[in-house]
């Protein structure tokens, strides 16, 4: 207790000295905090665009239909096997998917037709909610479609805007149809973007002949089941048919997340090794500036494991009073982040292996978050107070009174 109460009041008694090194640690605190939950939130969202918008957890497609997609290739009994995937606690809905021809004004481009059960696939995807103008698809309205950004541009669309879609139909007529745009997507990815066209299932079904079937069945797991279990126990539920996880279908931008994730760990190594030799140099100061005083101490009978107490016992509550700064300061500005972002203006949109930069560049919270910097935080100070205290703690009283 003695120790501890005069820890306390040297780190008092010099106040400069203690502020740099309380600020320099809650600094360094504040940014891993920050980093941490900035980047973690960039590789979620481009996750998030490919698993929650787009393609799910997994897929079902007719044995063939990934090698040569083809209006023809479809699962028979989709409705089946969604009720058993149902049945089982998972999520799942069926997609249409044709290609054509899509024209407005006076401009044409090819287009990915994609017919979707409105009710089934909100409980499988977030498509709905990444508009940038307009309303999602409505089943009362089965002439009305949703667009990319970059089609909607290139055939100067606007919401309430007429399109024309031909195409073939399943018995080898003609298909065309006029629809109006009720709504225009932000961006979502580089193939949703170019060319797609999304149509209620029963538009779609209409357009092309195509009274019953499904090309592919999107498939979400329960949040506490792995990937690989989900896609074994998915495989059981439907046999012959071709059952792939999203990082199988996107292979390269799999690998790309993953080697983020690794090279966040090595430029997180480099800021630590940044902040290390920040807390080191302002340790230094806070111990070296003293020895003269750790000399008399030593000439009055303090041992050496006393001196060393005394330095440890400075450096935790420095640490301590750091931990509350710098948490302070990281929670708001990460509240800020997470629910504001920053606007990442022309990044935003921009392709990345077919996954997109969200416009707004949001934090992600947890309590790893928080956890991993801290404990990092104590380690790096148990780390560079070592040396000087050993230093002051071994160091002769005589040498120590003569230091200058």
């Amino acid at each position: 207790m003695l120790i501890l109460k005069m820890a306390w009041r040297n780190i008092g008694r010099n106040r400069r000295r203690t502020v740099v090194t309380v600020g320099a640690m809650a600094f360094g605190l504040y940014a891993m905090v920050i980093w941490f939950g900035m980047l973690e939130g960039m590789l979620n969202d481009m996750e998030e665009t490919v698993v929650e918008v787009e393609l799910g957890d997994l897929q079902i497609h007719a044995p063939t239909y990934l090698d040569d997609p083809s209006l023809y290739t479809d699962i028979d009994d989709a409705d089946a096997v969604v009720s058993r995937l149902e049945a089982a606690g998972f999520r799942a809905s069926a997609r249409l998917v044709g290609a054509g021809l899509a024209a407005a004004h006076d401009s044409a481009a090819g287009a990915s037709l994609r017919g979707v059960d409105v009710e089934a696939n909100a409980r499988v995807s977030v498509i709905a909610t990444r508009l940038a103008e307009g309303a999602w698809l409505d089943d009362g309205d089965p002439a009305g479609v949703v667009v990319g950004r970059r089609l909607a541009r290139a055939l100067d669309l606007a919401v309430g805007d007429e399109l024309v879609v031909l195409s073939q139909t399943t018995d080898g007529g003609i298909a065309n149809d006029l629809y109006a745009v009720r709504g225009i997507l932000e961006s979502v990815s580089d193939a949703i973007d170019r060319s797609a066209v999304f149509l209620t299932a029963a538009a779609f079904r209409e357009l092309f002949v195509m009274p019953e079937g499904a090309h592919e069945i999107v498939v979400r797991k329960p949040d506490d089941l792995e990937l690989a279990a989900a896609l074994a126990a998915v495989q059981g539920l439907a046999p012959g048919l071709d059952t792939q996880s999203w990082r199988a279908l996107v292979p390269t931008l799999a690998t790309y997340l993953d080697s983020a994730r690794q090279m966040m760990g090595v430029i997180s190594a480099i800021i630590y090794i940044v902040v290390a030799i920040l807390i080191l140099n302002a340790m230094l100061m806070a111990v070296f500036e003293r020895i003269r005083e750790f000399g008399v101490l030593k000439a009055l009978g303090i041992e050496p494991r006393q001196v060393l107490s005394l330095i440890f016992a400075e450096s935790a509550l420095q640490t301590g009073l750091a931990l509350a700064i710098g948490l302070a300061l990281s929670v708001p500005t990460l509240w800020y982040l997470a629910a504001f972002g920053i606007d990442t203006g022309a990044l935003g949109g921009v392709s990345v292996l077919g996954s997109t930069f969200a416009t707004v560049w949001r934090a992600a919270v947890s309590p790893f978050t928080f956890v991993n910097p801290s404990l990092t935080l104590i380690l790096l100070v148990l780390l560079a107070v070592m040396y000087p205290a050993l230093k002051a703690a071994r160091i002769s009283p005589v040498e120590a009174m003569r230091h200058q």
